[in-house]
């Protein structure tokens, strides 16, 4: 990738599908994946990171599957600088449009003592060899120096300048743990440019964490700094504290980098709400009331004074418009007398494109909660939608459920679950709610024990008659994983929610166990992945 031909271009890089799904809990599969990026294709990300490929099967299968359906972003696949991560890499993307291979390794020697147990000369070589190997499969290579914030900035230069010699294309500057300043970031960025001549010649680019909070002011300080591309993700979601809040960092730029910097994207903004509610519903990860941009409060107005200013003069208190983020998509589109071109039409406009089967299950589904609420609305149905997929890559799926609940004596739950075999098995339990007994029967017909972590309970609309968004976060057999469900029933939901979690997590127990026997037969077994990178 070479310098965008404005100066002022900002691209932006979303890392959602791989620093984003570190995020404990968070697992995502390939269809998942796929829908996540084309709505960043929607969106108008100039990158999408899609994946980790040598971590396992699945993120290769991921990252492959999004570089030969996803169309115009640049699809990039991290690697260490090991030979067999940029070999997964290059064969991940090697079908996108626009490949690029992002490799990275540590500065710090904090990072290079007692992380990778080697020497300042030993990074400097394995650099060279990964980027010059990289260059060898696609022309676009980006170089990131991990924790570079608490490196040697000399040493940091020198690297960086070994990978811009050896091809590199994008040099990236992350705070990998959140622990720089603004003000130290932007000197960081511009000591980098003295030290570095040919860094005019490639893109610079940074990725903040937010550990501190400081995420998006910090990569606010590197464009002004000189950073022409921000790695940021969906929500700010990503390892521990989280990532630059993409929604953030672009608004930021809209609102006032015309005024200090002149600088802008290319993003179309009024994507940023549906963008933020698809990840959310696909993570399970809420987005609180009051979140910046995207947050169900981010444009109301409770006080008196600011809604009277409001009325007589929006810009009194709003220093942007709603529906310049896509915040305005909760208006009514359906009722319950609605046909199915009507909901097809809706769905059309709201990005999904079904037809046939999926349609008439769609329709279905539809009905069923029409019959329930007075009005659907858009988020309703992307709701549904998003349900609906869920169901069709599920390993158990909830058939039915009976619950008797008293004050007197402990609820009681019978539920049908659907095996990946195709049966139907029933299982019985108490508990010590009905939400609680419905769980226990479930693991009781699975024959798994599954454990509760995280139970949430969300409205997708305002009103009694509201669908509720369950998000349960379960462990089985040491192995985490999430689910989630949408009816108007919150135990129906939930029901839906605990099932597909443990449908998630016996595939992710599965493909660890594949993973670790083809360790086990691998000459490279210290050539697991990390945890975090850059």
């Amino acid at each position: 990738m070479t310098p965008p031909q404005d100066p002022n271009r900002v691209a932006i890089f979303d890392t959602t599908l791989r620093d984003g799904e570190q995020s404990p809990g968070i697992s995502l599969n390939t269809s998942e994946k796929l829908e996540i990026a084309q709505q960043l294709a929607r969106l108008g990300v100039e990158v999408i990171e899609a994946g980790f490929p040598i971590t396992s099967p699945g993120d290769f299968e991921a990252v492959q599957a999004i570089a030969r359906a996803v169309h115009g972003p640049v699809i990039t696949a991290l690697a260490r600088t090991h030979v067999a991560d940029i070999d997964a890499a290059f064969e991940a993307v090697r079908d996108a449009e626009r490949p690029r291979i992002h490799t990275f390794i540590s500065t710090s020697d904090i990072h290079i003592v007692h992380q990778l147990q080697t020497t300042r000369e030993d990074v400097k070589g394995q650099a060279r060899a990964a980027v010059a190997h990289a260059r060898g499969y696609v022309e676009d290579v980006e170089f990131s120096p991990m924790d570079a914030t608490r490196a040697e900035l000399e040493f940091t230069a020198e690297v960086c300048q070994i990978a811009i010699d050896e091809g590199a294309t994008t040099i990236n500057i992350p705070d990998t743990v959140g622990y720089a300043m603004p003000h130290e970031f932007a000197a960081y960025l511009e000591r980098l440019r003295e030290l570095i001549g040919d860094l005019a010649d490639v893109v610079l680019s940074v990725h903040c964490h937010d550990d501190l909070g400081l995420a998006v002011a910090n990569s606010f300080a590197g464009v002004r700094a000189g950073a022409r591309q921000v790695e940021c993700a969906v929500n700010g979601i990503g390892e521990r504290a989280g990532n630059a809040s993409l929604e953030e960092i672009v608004m930021l730029l809209r609102t006032r980098g015309a005024d200090l910097a002149g600088l802008n994207t290319s993003i179309e903004t009024r994507e940023l709400a549906r963008t933020s509610r698809l990840v959310s519903r696909l993570t399970g990860y809420v987005v609180q009331p009051n979140k910046a941009i995207v947050g169900r409060n981010a444009f109301a107005h409770e006080s008196g004074i600011h809604q009277d200013g409001v009325l007589k003069e929006p810009t009194t208190y709003e220093i942007m418009d709603a529906r310049s983020v896509g915040l305005e998509a909760n208006s009514i589109v359906l009722g319950k007398h609605s046909g199915r071109h009507a909901l097809r039409q809706a769905l059309e406009q709201l990005g999904y494109s079904i037809d046939g089967s999926a349609l008439s299950t769609a329709f279905k589904r539809f009905k069923e909660i029409a019959d329930r609420k007075k009005q659907v609305t858009a988020m309703d149905l992307e709701a549904l939608v998003t349900d609906e997929l869920r169901e069709e890559i599920a390993a158990y799926t909830l058939e039915w459920f009976d619950v008797e609940a008293s004050s007197r004596r402990p609820p009681h739950a019978t539920v049908g679950v659907r095996t990946p075999a195709g049966d139907e098995v029933i299982g019985a339990f108490t508990g010590d709610g009905p939400i609680d007994a419905v769980f226990r029967a479930v693991n009781a017909a699975t024959g798994l024990e599954g454990r509760l972590r995280e139970f949430r309970v969300d409205a997708v609309t305002g009103g009694q008659d509201a669908l509720g968004e369950t998000s349960v976060v379960l462990e089985l057999d040491g192995v985490s994983a999430s689910g989630q469900g949408v009816s108007t029933d919150i135990i129906e939901a939930a029901g839906r929610a605990y099932v597909r979690a443990l449908s998630n997590a016996v595939r992710r127990a599965a493909a660890l166990k594949q993973d670790g026997t083809q360790g086990e037969a691998s000459e490279e077994p210290a050539e697991r992945a990390p945890v975090s990178a850059p």
